[in-house]
């Protein structure tokens, strides 16, 4: 079984450092899904008998790394789901861009619209039919080697937003060459990664931070 690199479990979430390359959840390709990793995992662990329930609460990238959380409860599953929906969940990311955006911080606002024969986004500073209205806040931390290093809050969650907003501000990710980076990374990640989470948990109503260490691969001037 594929080690898994485990940030938070309880009875009622576990939180999973995700690689790049892993798909969150089953899709077309057949590949095997983080969620059937994670399912594998706990019933070792706990010697379970049948089934394991494992409800996924959100999604990443597939060639993004960093924090994903997943509800060992349906309980959990419903609440998280309904935080999700109500914006009480704070999702951090960290990029590295081979050029620094100007400005260095700013609250930025397009129209997304992604067609799924694609499987690609494009971006609109003004309305238009079937986009929708996607916003977050970036800002530079900091610079070396020719990188620089960048802060996402997304204030909204729409597929590739935060790839293709930044592209927008002339800030494209490292090796994501599907929204304008020049070179691929060598094992075909982009340099996303879901730095950390911020939520209530769904039973013990604790404030929960669960931080992901960066990938050492590709993100040498930071990690």
């Amino acid at each position: 079984m594929k080690r898994l690199e485990v940030l938070y479990e309880d009875n009622h979430i576990i939180a999973i450092n995700k690689k790049s390359g892993d798909l969150s959840q089953g899709d077309k390709t057949g590949d095997n899904p983080l969620s059937d990793q994670v399912k594998a995992y706990i019933k070792q662990k706990y010697n379970k008998p049948g089934d394991v329930f494992l409800g996924v609460v959100h999604r990443l990238d597939r060639p993004v790394s960093g924090v994903i959380l997943f509800a060992r409860t349906s309980k959990a599953l419903t609440r998280l789901n309904k935080a999700f929906r109500k914006k009480e969940m704070q999702k951090t990311y960290w990029a590295i861009s081979r050029s620094t955006p100007v400005p260095s911080e700013k609250k930025i606002t397009h129209f997304l619209l992604k067609n799924p024969a694609k499987n690609k986004t494009t971006a609109f500073t003004s309305a238009k039919d079937g986009a929708k209205e996607s916003t977050l806040i970036y800002k530079t931390l900091k610079s070396k080697n020719g990188e620089t290093l960048i802060e996402i809050l997304p204030l909204t969650g729409r597929p590739h937003q935060i790839r293709v907003q930044l592209s927008q501000q002339k800030a494209c990710i490292k090796g994501d060459v599907k929204y304008g980076d020049e070179l691929a990374n060598p094992d075909q990640s982009i340099c996303l990664h879901a730095h950390s989470i911020r939520f209530t948990h769904p039973v013990k109503k604790e404030e929960m931070i669960i931080k992901a260490p960066l990938p050492k691969q590709n993100w040498k001037n930071f990690s």
